[in-house]
């Protein structure tokens, strides 16, 4: 496969250009990039508290990983920050060894990442059969959806409210108001009736630590010896390969969402340095996030490195030195916009009855199982490698009959 980072440069360099120069173009990427900052919050707590480390220092580290992808990853508009796929792996070690184990081990991940980059390994990812791809999506529709019930699913009748309203407010209000994100809107305005209605809600603050400043560089706290490698290298491993095929398939993903390009080998490469450079900074490693990649491309209509740039420094904002207004935020309404996002990102046409009658039933229940073991484990990674077993477990006279009656094409370009 030849390198395309050069052409893909120019060609995003031409797209900045004429952003730059078009103020419409330049607010639409700006306002995608507030809202990605908004949606990032509730999620990057949550897997903090999975993962067993501060909930300030995740955000504080998804705002270099975002920063540090914008610039360095290989698809632009894909947002990365401390992921729940990754703190799931972290969090086991995490709660054996304690957090001191967590830089030596996202540094070892980081570098195998930039490895699997640079040796051009990522170039595999786009093998991956478009069942399995289909049924990743789905389950991440699912898991983005019931990750928001606790947060709306209330006896409190203002919870269920301000829930309604947002969804209301993000699906209608787009046709009224084009030139600013409906979910932008729905968060300032439902933020500012809470805050002067003076109601006691939960909001982002009771989710953890919000004070303002930021943290210092992590230190070494573990002596790096055979003993600190047998403990970190399992984890080490699994943080590099469920952020990598997390990360390659939303690549995909918006490849096809977008009908551009992408650059899985830079992908890689550059989410390797982007997670060291976030182990410094005490956070767990992160990937791609399908969920606030969807705002940011779907919701906001972010097209270019620049939506992704601003989410970060909006993050970086929100995090130092308007900590308080953003713990103000009420989570119903943050978990609204998310619901909306669960519902754009399930396949709904996989499904549908014409769809199912149409396609091979091969197909369909290595869909099925992709889905299935990804939502039982909360583990991409496995549902991933779920669904390909299954496929491969299927006799080859049933899959080559079956292709050949519907060959189902990848949605990958560079295939």
């Amino acid at each position: 496969m030849p390198d395309t980072s050069s052409s893909l440069t120019t060609a995003e360099q031409h797209a900045l250009s004429s952003i730059v120069r078009s103020p419409a173009l330049l607010l639409r990427e700006s306002l995608a990039g507030v809202i990605t900052a908004l949606a990032l919050i509730p999620e990057v707590i949550s897997f903090s508290v999975i993962a067993g480390v501060d909930p300030k220092v995740s955000l504080i580290a998804s705002v270099v990983l975002c920063l540090a992808m914008s610039f360095l990853g290989g698809r632009p508009a894909m947002v990365t920050a401390a992921a729940g796929s990754v703190a799931l792996v972290i969090g086991p070690m995490v709660h054996q060894h304690g957090v001191a184990y967590i830089l030596p081990a996202v540094v070892m991940a980081g570098v195998i990442q930039i490895l699997f980059g640079v040796l051009g390994m990522a170039r595999l990812m786009r093998f991956i059969p478009q069942a399995v791809m289909t049924g990743f999506v789905n389950a991440l529709g699912i898991l983005i959806f019931f990750a928001q019930v606790p947060h709306f699913w209330s006896k409190e009748p203002l919870i269920l409210a301000l829930f309604a309203a947002t969804l209301l407010i993000v699906l209608w209000l787009p046709r009224v108001i084009k030139s600013v994100p409906s979910p932008l809107i729905a968060i300032v305005i439902l933020t500012l009736y809470t805050v002067y209605n003076g109601q006691t809600l939960p909001t982002v603050g009771d989710e953890g630590s919000m004070s303002g400043g930021l943290p210092g560089l992590t230190q070494l706290l573990v002596p790096l010896n055979l003993q600190t490698l047998q403990i970190i290298w399992p984890c080490a491993l699994s943080i590099a390969f469920v952020g990598l095929m997390e990360s390659l398939l939303t690549a995909k993903l918006v490849d096809d969402l977008t009908a551009t390009p992408s650059n899985k080998a830079r992908e890689s490469a550059g989410l390797g340095i982007a997670n060291i450079m976030a182990g410094f900074f005490g956070g767990i490693a992160g990937c791609a996030m399908i969920g606030q990649t969807i705002v940011n491309v779907e919701m906001g209509k972010g097209r270019s490195r620049l939506s992704t740039v601003v989410a970060g420094l909006v993050l970086l904002l929100l995090v130092t030195g308007l900590s308080n207004v953003m713990a103000k935020i009420p989570m119903a309404v943050l978990a609204g916009i998310m619901a909306i996002v669960a519902f754009k990102t399930f396949s709904w046409h996989s499904i549908q009855p014409t769809t199912l009658k149409q396609t091979p039933w091969s197909v369909t229940l290595v869909m099925l199982v992709t889905v299935a073991a990804t939502v039982s484990t909360g583990n991409l990674a496995i549902g991933v490698l779920a669904g390909i077993v299954a496929l491969v477990l299927i006799p080859k006279h049933i899959r080559r009959h079956h292709a050949a009656k519907a060959e189902i094409p990848s949605p990958d370009p560079e295939k």
